[in-house]
């Protein structure tokens, strides 16, 4: 994938040829470029996945009926090996660029307008949940792969998810309790637009969590402290919930498994991109694991 073929496809479906291309970050799964025609800016996403944004569509349109600020779509279809999908262009840029422009203020507002948003999320019907849907089991899934991934790359000690494993029992009457409730997994330090210190948007759905809404919370905190930011929005993100003293504890195990899933993905490719990984990064992750397992433990004792 590359400029060329970009400009291509928006002759043929925009009927236009475009004054500026632009790639974004990499994605797990697609190939995102901003686009300017004339006046007008889209995002241009493409995949080699057949019927890849089948669920970006349709989840979309739900969110867009119930007033969630997402971009709506332009154009889809099928060009030369590639799946497309046109978006609308949200002004804004994603929370962890602009964080330390935001004031105090702004970041309570941001999190007000997120636990709102979320709420609303939350009441979204949801289809093909089986009855064996767990909540416990999807926990140990991302401390699996996040194990496999430390073992292939070979740069974390694979005894930090292992370690995970092992306390996620102490959460297993909590797991067992939370429901399959809709809500968006990835708005953390990416994909939350902010634009003149509010959110004015959300971007790069193309699936809905199911289950633990303090998941995206933990994220969030996980992915400001990576970026050595102070964690103030997401201690406002907490009180808006009002959360009790079992899900405060859900949220620190959280923040661990983050931890662990980031280790993971230092060194693994992605499509034609590999997560970058070096020493500073290795020491820092460490780091922050070090600090979350000494709380976690402190956090046990207490409540022995």
């Amino acid at each position: 994938m590359n400029e060329k073929i970009i400009s291509r496809l928006c002759r043929e479906c925009l009927s236009e040829t475009p004054r500026s291309i632009e790639r974004c970050g990499v994605g797990h799964g697609n190939y995102v470029f901003i686009v300017e025609c004339a006046d007008v800016k889209y995002v241009v996403r493409c995949s080699l996945e057949r019927d890849a944004y089948k669920d970006t569509i349709y989840w979309l349109e739900q969110l867009a009926v119930i007033e969630i600020p997402v971009p709506k779509v332009i154009a889809k279809g099928i060009f030369e090996e590639y799946e497309y999908l046109v978006l609308s262009y949200l002004e804004g840029k994603d929370i962890g660029l602009v964080y330390l422009q935001l004031k105090d203020d702004d970041k309570k507002a941001i999190a007000r307008e997120i636990v709102s948003i979320q709420n609303r999320v939350a009441a979204l019907e949801l289809e093909n949940v089986g009855p064996d849907w767990s909540w416990y089991t999807y926990v140990e899934d991302m401390l699996e792969r996040a194990k496999e991934r430390i073992a292939a790359n070979g740069y974390f000690d694979v005894e930090k998810a292992e370690r995970l494993r092992e306390q996620a029992k102490q959460l297993k009457s909590y797991f067992a309790n939370v429901k399959p409730v809709a809500y968006l997994d990835d708005v953390s330090s990416k994909n939350l637009l902010i634009h003149n210190g509010r959110l004015s948007g959300i971007i790069d759905i193309d699936w809905m969590g199911i289950g633990d809404k303090l998941t995206y919370v933990a994220l969030t905190n996980m992915a400001l402290l990576n970026m050595e930011y102070d964690t103030d929005y997401v201690k406002y993100i907490l009180e808006e919930m009002r959360i009790n003293d079992i899900e405060k504890k859900a949220f620190l195990f959280y923040t661990l498994m983050y931890c662990v899933d980031f280790m993971g993905e230092r060194g693994t490719q992605f499509m034609d991109k590999t997560i970058e990984v070096n020493e500073q990064i290795i020491d820092r992750l460490n780091g922050i694991y070090d600090r979350l397992w000494d709380e976690w433990s402190n956090e046990n004792k207490s409540g022995a």
